[in-house]
Order: structure tokens, then sequence, then C-alpha cells
């Protein structure tokens, strides 16, 4: 590695860091329709503001041994975690597409679905004041940044949407009950409007892998509770899509060719 290329990663990775910092704030907050803007962050455990040397991404949780510098309730993992992976999503914009315009909307994008999948993981829930807002965005950036066609972004939307609204329509028709929520369809609209129909293609194809690999994991885990387990969808889809981003064409060339 060149020390240019070290010295425009290093401060990619702490700039996807300190955005991750904040999609902590959005995935504790969002949920619970509270303001992301103020108060500013506090433990959770004691309410104690955080001041700023004890909110270093990564480096303060670390630093303060995974505890809270006022009362030492120990800090969740997921706090490093995400502000790792976004920290890690920055480096992989900047050697995918290089400091363009581009970049800053895979950024986005990839830090969207971050936001989404913690948010799935912990409420089971993914909020329309993510999605819907979301579909237009990234229409919009697709137009006018990424170059793709009108009729690609509307066909990427309709067939993200579509193709999930009839499964779980007739999921309902055979079994009288719901076995997808509408955030999974909206959220799958929403990356329709940024990658178009492979990019919807490829995320229902390998979202539903990792997803099946996963519910047989946790069958295998908790036998006694089988089908019951119940395990949101989402953040396989946004795994799926972020995959598409940064692998897709090397993957499909390999499993095609």
């Amino acid at each position: 590695m060149t020390s240019q290329l070290m010295w425009t990663l290093i401060p990619a990775f702490i700039f996807g860091a300190c955005v991750g910092s904040f999609l902590n704030v959005c995935i504790h907050r969002i949920p619970r329709h509270t303001s992301i803007v103020s108060p500013g962050s506090a433990c959770p455990a004691c309410a104690t503001p955080i001041p700023f040397y004890a909110n270093i991404p990564v480096i303060s949780f670390l630093a303060l041994r995974g505890r809270c510098l006022f009362c030492s309730t120990a800090i969740s993992w997921r706090y490093p975690l995400v502000e790792a992976l976004t920290g890690g999503v920055g480096v992989l914009v900047c050697l995918r597409f290089g400091l363009t315009p581009e970049a800053l909307v895979w950024f986005a994008f990839a830090a969207t679905l971050l936001l989404v999948s913690f948010i799935d993981l912990d409420f089971q829930i993914i909020p329309d004041r993510i999605s819907i807002p979301g579909i237009f965005t990234f229409a919009l950036l697709a137009y006018f940044v990424l170059e793709m066609p009108i009729s690609a972004i509307g066909f990427g939307i309709l067939a993200g949407g579509g193709i999930l609204y009839t499964v779980a329509l007739a999921y309902y028709l055979i079994r009288r009950q719901e076995g997808m929520g509408g955030g999974d369809i909206k959220l799958l609209a929403m990356i329709g409007a940024a990658t178009g129909v492979p990019g919807v293609l490829f995320t229902l194809f390998a979202g539903s892998l990792m997803g099946t690999a996963a519910g047989i994991a946790g069958m295998v885990v908790h036998p006694k509770k089988g089908a019951q387990i119940r395990i949101p969808f989402g953040p396989f889809l946004s795994a799926g899509a972020i995959l598409y981003v940064f692998f897709g064409e090397f993957l499909i060339r390999w499993y095609f060719f």
C-alpha cells in the first residue's frame, strides 16, 4: 500500500467512524420518536452527558474498557461495531470509487442500510421516515450523480416494491397471516431506486441465501423454537445490496462464468 493511498484511507475510516457515531444516536432515538439533534449524547444508565473526549469513535470504547466513564455501566458492543463498520464502508468506497461524487452517494446508501439494519435487529421495524424519503433521495442521486436513466430508476423502484409485495400478498392469501412487513417492501424499493432491477434481483438472491442460512443456524441452536424463530429480513436485504454495490460485478462473473 502506497503512502498516498494510506493517507487517503485513514481519513476515510475516521470520517466513516464519525458518521457511525451519529448512526448510533439515530438507531437509539428514531424508533423511540425522539430528536436526533438534542439533547446531546448521554449515558443510557445514568443520563450523564458524555463529554467529547469520552465519545471518540471506537477509541473511547477501548480506552474505557467498554464502560461508562461516570457510572461504570457496561456499554453495548453495538456502538463500536457500528462505528467500525461505517469506517470500513468509508474505506471501501474510496478503494472502489475513489474520491468522487459517486463515492459519496454509495457511502450514504451503505450508511442508510446499516442504520436500517440495526434498527430492524433491535426493534424488528424499518421506520417509514427512513425508507420513504430514501426512495426519493436515492432516485434523485441516481439520476443526477450516478447518471442512471429515469426508466432504470423507475423500474428498479417498481421491481423492488412489487416483487416483495407480491410475495407478501401470496403468503397472506395462503397462510392467512402476515409473513413480511411493509418495511421490507419499502426498503427494497429504496434499494431499487439506487441500483435498478439488476441490484434488486441480486439483493433478493443474496439476501435470501443469507437469511436462509441464518434461519437454519437459529433452528440448530434453538431446536425447540424451530420455525417460530422470527428473524428480521431487513439486515439481509441490506447486506445483499451492499455486496452488490462493492462486489456485484465480480460475484456475478464468478457465479455464471
